[in-house]
């Protein structure tokens, strides 16, 4: 299919309005950062055909919808996951309760909420949030929760497409809490047969925890077989 394109200061990208699908990755070449394509929409086929393809939206309010698919990727094998000591002396004596889809408006809502340093802002619009929760409702999208005297206090989310599993965003209003509740989720996960979480970017944190980064032709050769696999 043909795609129409903007012209961007360091390269050119894809646009996807109306139901024009999502260009090949090697287009990402055309922008270095990996911004594949600009427009469309956050209906539930049109971010499943984009999970499966190993691209996700990222935009901030009052831009159009952006679509990435960065090359390195940050990913975590859960097999590999790192617990530190101090961390595990939190899980082995945390006064907190672990739940899996209780709250997940809640989760995503909270993410929307969390200041994050170097942004003035959050990614996670209405918009979003009120497009993973259908998500949710479909089956493709779970939320880990921290739990303290019945209150909620941390957790996580993403989505997941067969035994494959996209980490989105976290939040804690008590320390440690969503690390604990990133734990717990891969260590279910794990249970279920994912085989790989993908974080999209490099951070310390993330390494911490014994994720790293391949590359997108690597990427997409094992998400291809983990979403079918299920």
């Amino acid at each position: 299919m043909s795609h129409a394109y903007y012209q961007l200061p360091n390269g050119r990208v894809a646009s996807i309005d109306g139901n024009c699908e999502f260009p090949s990755l090697s287009d990402a070449l055309l922008e270095p950062n990996g911004l594949i394509a600009i427009g469309g929409d956050l209906s539930l086929a049109r971010l499943l055909a984009a999970y499966q393809q190993g691209i996700f939206p990222w935009f901030s309010e009052g831009e159009p919808i952006l679509w990435w698919s960065p090359n390195p990727r940050m990913v975590l094998y859960p097999k590999e996951l790192k617990i530190s000591r101090s961390l595990g002396k939190t899980l082995k004596n945390t006064p907190f309760e672990i739940r899996f889809n209780t709250a997940f408006r809640a989760v995503i809502t909270a993410c929307s909420n969390t200041a994050r340093d170097g942004q003035p802002g959050t990614w996670i619009t209405q918009d979003i949030i009120d497009a993973y929760c259908v998500l949710f409702d479909a089956g493709h999208a779970v939320s880990a929760e921290t739990w303290l005297d019945n209150t909620l206090v941390g957790g996580c989310y993403g989505v997941k497409i067969g035994n494959m599993f996209y980490g989105e965003s976290m939040f804690h209003h008590k320390t440690d809490a969503s690390k604990v509740a990133f734990v717990k989720l891969v260590q279910k996960l794990e249970k279920e047969g994912v085989g790989l979480i993908d974080c999209q970017m490099k951070t310390a944190h993330l390494n911490s925890l014994g994720a790293h980064e391949i590359s997108r032709d690597d990427f997409k050769k094992q998400l291809s077989i983990l979403i079918k696999s299920a």
